[in-house]
């Protein structure tokens, strides 16, 4: 697994620190093994995009789930008598496996596709609008003196 130093990141930013301790929690997830891989993807200014390549697995075999600020996938394959095969070379992971992301707060799981063996999980990010910034009109100060 590849470690990425994100401290360059945190000298720029004021406030954002809960961002970058979920990308370090993503980045050194205990038990994670790698399988199966992933990507994430900003799709918008608010919309993001979990890719995840899970070949061999039907629809009815992924479950995908989101309590509070956690995303749970899961897959469990069905076994279909394949035991009776004789394999020469198995290159194909079909095992079952749990993935876990930790997603930032106002963030929603707006849906889930499985599509040429690529699951793409949809997110959005809603912030409500006693949360977002407003503008602060500065206006000009009347002279202290008049002539």
């Amino acid at each position: 697994m590849r470690t990425i130093d994100y401290s360059p990141f945190y000298r720029a930013t004021v406030g954002f620190d809960r961002v970058f301790d979920l990308l370090d929690s993503v980045a050194s997830q205990s038990g994670s093994n790698g399988y199966p891989p992933y990507n994430i993807e900003k799709s918008g200014d608010n919309a993001y995009k979990i890719v995840m390549a899970v070949a061999g697995f039907a629809e009815a075999e992924l479950n995908v789930t989101q309590k509070e600020n956690e995303l749970l996938v899961t897959g469990q394959t069905a076994q279909n008598g394949q035991d009776d095969k004789q394999y020469l070379y198995r290159g194909i992971a079909g095992r079952n496996f749990e993935r876990r992301f930790q997603l930032a707060d106002h963030v929603k799981v707006v849906g889930a596709k499985l599509a040429n063996g690529l699951l793409t999980i949809e997110l959005q990010r809603e912030i409500p609008e006693e949360k977002k910034p407003r503008a602060i009109p500065v206006e000009a100060a009347k002279p202290a003196l008049t002539h």
